[in-house]
């Protein structure tokens, strides 16, 4: 075969040992251990691979060592920009090891989680990180390390938990409006776990502050349609507010939007604040306040925990919240008069 043959299907290992003139185990030797093999043998093996444009088979090799140097990561969601710093945490902690993370959507559906769950297990992972609503039945049969990232209804027995302090941001967030003024706060909400922490850490806050609370979209879900939703609900219904708390930076940006539909300045006329630190927030153009639940340091503790357990099993699952931090940007403001 020259460069100039037309290709009709991947080049095997066999079709490098034709070309080189050597057996596939030896081929197979150069991949592995090429120290092992002649300066002479090991440059026609060579050759040939470059000659033929051969790539190993990733799954070839894992399944021949029993060890695939692959995580599984379950999401809810590909649209909530909070799972790129959960993704790049986990690769950071990960790379280093030689591991590599395959992702696996599971958008609100029924059985949506399982069937995520057997597709990255029928792939032979060596670990789970979950960053979804977990069901009773997702490890059924099965059991492999895993570990739960961010708060949840429920987490399988025998896993980690790796999250964010909720409780503590939506304490913050409510702290950080109440400290500019504001008495009339409402929350964009909904109904996975980590909405609810941080509901409970807004709710506590505003009755120690001896204030009534004022919730939106508490059984919906928490995209940018949600909130802008639960926005134009709570604006309806209680349109002296002053400043609106989010569940997401996602919901914020609806928030953002319901503001403007009925024709009010943020943050002259309605403060808006966020949870996630997202992109979105980030973007100079939107400037959104909002808590970093600091995802990457999540996505890194939580490879790093399944890291641990795929050595040991028989750790004792660990619980771990990380701590919030308030960023101040531009959507947020002192009430005025």
């Amino acid at each position: 075969m020259t460069l100039n043959t037309p290709r009709t299907r991947r080049p095997t290992i066999y079709d490098v040992a034709k070309s080189a003139g050597v057996s596939p185990s030896l081929v197979s030797l150069v991949l592995q251990n090429p120290s092992r093999v002649s300066d002479k043998r090991r440059e026609a093996v060579l050759a040939a691979i470059a000659q033929l444009g051969y790539r190993p088979s990733r799954a070839a090799t894992a399944l021949a060592s029993s060890q695939t140097k692959s995580i599984g990561l379950v999401i809810d969601d590909f649209r909530n920009p909070w799972f790129v710093d959960l993704l790049r945490g986990m690769e950071s902690a990960l790379s280093v090891h030689g591991y590599q993370v395959t992702v696996a959507d599971s958008r609100p559906g029924q059985n949506r989680i399982k069937e995520a769950t057997d597709g990255l297990l029928a792939l032979h992972v060596a670990g789970l990180v979950i960053a979804a609503e977990p069901s009773e039945s997702m490890l059924s049969g099965t059991w492999v390390p895993t570990v739960v990232a961010g708060w949840r209804k429920g987490v399988p027995d025998g896993a980690d938990l790796i999250t964010n302090d909720d409780d503590g941001g939506g304490r913050l967030a409510a702290s950080h409006l109440l400290e500019l003024g504001h008495t009339r706060i409402g929350h964009l909400s909904g109904s996975d776990g980590a909405a609810a922490h941080r509901r409970e850490g807004y709710r506590s806050q505003m009755v120690a502050a001896g204030l009534g609370v004022r919730i939106a979209g508490e059984s919906g879900g928490t995209s940018e349609e949600d909130g802008y939703a639960a926005a134009c609900w709570l604006l309806d219904h209680h349109p002296d507010t002053t400043a609106i708390f989010a569940a997401n930076d996602t919901m914020a940006l609806g928030a953002l939007a319901a503001a403007k539909t009925r024709g009010l300045s943020v943050p002259e006329d309605l403060s808006v604040i966020g949870y996630d630190n997202s992109p979105l927030a980030k973007s100079r153009y939107l400037d959104i306040t909002t808590v970093d639940n600091r995802s990457d340091v999540v996505g890194a503790d939580s490879a790093r925990t399944l890291l641990a357990r795929i050595q040991d099993p028989a750790l004792e699952p660990e619980r771990k919240l990380i701590e919030p931090v308030l960023v101040v940007r531009g959507t947020t403001a002192r009430i005025s008069g």
